[in-house]
């Protein structure tokens, strides 16, 4: 496990409560699933911070973009893969505090995990050094204004996208139907469908469950006036 005052190093910042820090990096795996231990409270605070944070970004610079375009640059932004890269860029998961099970099973490379860290950290400096701390260390992960209106920041995770556009309206939701072809077992290919209330709005392909699933998101973005070919 890496040092604490090398994170702080890496991320610009030195905590007056070490014990935030800490938590900010406890799994629930190592705290025996009990969320008053672990980083799960603080993930839900960072995720808000880091929410209003983006927002406030790209509304202050991207002012000729319209509603659409900046929700989804946003998704982009906050989402998983994004939280992730932002995590491995600090080597974030050489800090983390895992159970054994999840130490053995790979957990210091795991997405969700390095992006939950990545959320509770934004919270821990929020809470330690208030507002202005918080949105400093997340301005040294955001992509720059020239990529982001240059179109070069990938998207990448469209469910994730598309998840954030329909919760817009709290009463649709979206489902997935997979199916899988006869093939041999090293030629599989897997179809998928994305349902907006029951309805299909998108279908995709892939040689994995998930990659059909986000090629059926894909196309339900594009159609849905959210995506530029």
């Amino acid at each position: 496990m890496g040092d604490l005052e090398e994170l702080e190093e890496k991320i610009g910042y030195k905590f007056k409560e070490r014990s935030l820090l800490k938590r900010a990096l406890t799994h629930s795996s190592f705290s025996g699933g009990k969320n008053n231990g672990s980083n799960e409270r603080l993930e839900f605070l960072g995720d808000s911070v880091l929410q209003l944070t983006v927002s406030m970004y790209l509304f202050t610079n991207m002012t000729s973009e319209p509603e659409g375009g900046l929700t989804k640059l946003r998704a982009s932004i906050v989402c998983e893969n994004s939280l992730c890269n932002f995590a491995k860029k600090i080597d974030l998961g050489s800090y983390l505090y895992l159970g054994k099970g999840e130490e053995q099973t790979g957990g210091r490379e795991r997405r969700s995990i390095l992006a939950d860290a990545f959320e509770a950290l934004i919270a821990a400096v929020y809470l330690d050094g208030g507002t202005e701390a918080a949105q400093k260390l997340i301005m040294a992960f955001m992509p720059s204004i020239d990529a982001l209106r240059s179109g070069k920041v990938s998207l990448g995770d469209y469910k994730t996208i598309l998840q954030e556009i329909i919760q817009q309206n709290p009463e649709e939701h979206v489902t997935y139907e997979v199916k899988e072809n006869d093939g041999k077992r090293h030629n599989k290919l897997f179809y998928a469908d994305v349902l907006l209330n029951g309805q299909v709005i998108g279908s995709g392909s892939g040689q994995s469950k998930k990659e059909a699933e986000q090629a059926a998101a894909k196309e339900a973005v594009k159609l849905m006036g959210y995506e530029k070919d």
